[in-house]
């Protein structure tokens, strides 16, 4: 399905929705739709629903930051299927810092885990979640580890060493038979290898 015929099938089941086509390296596979927030829940319901689209399957959800250069400052990004007209779409949705996002899981219900990792590490709130809590950090963490100006919390300096495991005697016998091992002629036994120290 191309992004024309997509966009034809929408503007018939969802008139009232703006969408734009925007252009991605994969566009023959998956064509790429931007539609506003206050668009989302229509559309989606449009795309699983309408005659000729049924994306009937959730793939994921994902965001990403553009802080400090765009406002609105995320695209939430969502990959829909419709297996048995194996057909892919990619929506786009641009949210500001603490815009509320309708929640998708009254369509499609794998939506739900998805969205609460966006929470927990984008801190995007999506209104109408049964279950709207972290997911991955603790209870108890300040802020959204994925947010750009969200300030590092751990400083370590790097380790370019590993210490030594064995003692002064062990290593002076290694490096002994390691010299012993590489200046001893071969043993002419037939394998070509010198003997081990201590048994000639």
């Amino acid at each position: 399905m191309t992004a024309a015929e997509l966009v034809a099938l929408l503007q018939a089941q969802a008139p009232w929705a703006p969408v734009e086509v925007v252009e991605a390296k994969d566009s023959a596979v998956t064509p790429t739709i931007v539609v506003p927030v206050e668009h989302l829940i229509g559309v989606c319901q449009a795309l699983q629903a309408g005659p000729g689209l049924e994306f009937v399957a959730f793939s994921d959800v994902t965001a990403v930051d553009h802080h400090p250069n765009r406002e609105p400052r995320f695209d939430l990004v969502y990959h829909f299927v419709s297996p048995h007209r194996r057909a892919r779409v990619r929506v786009k949705v641009p949210v500001g810092g603490d815009q509320p996002v309708p929640t998708i899981s009254a369509i499609w219900a794998g939506a739900g885990w998805p969205e609460r990792e966006l929470y927990d590490l984008f801190g995007i709130v999506f209104e109408g979640h049964p279950d709207l809590r972290r997911l991955m950090m603790p209870e108890d963490w300040v802020g959204h580890p994925l947010r750009k100006d969200h300030p590092v919390q751990l400083r370590k300096d790097a380790q370019t060493y590993m210490p030594l495991q064995v003692t002064a005697e062990e290593f002076r016998a290694s490096m002994e038979r390691d010299r012993y091992t590489r200046t001893r002629p071969a043993s002419g036994d037939g394998t070509g290898q010198p003997p081990v120290p201590g048994t000639t």
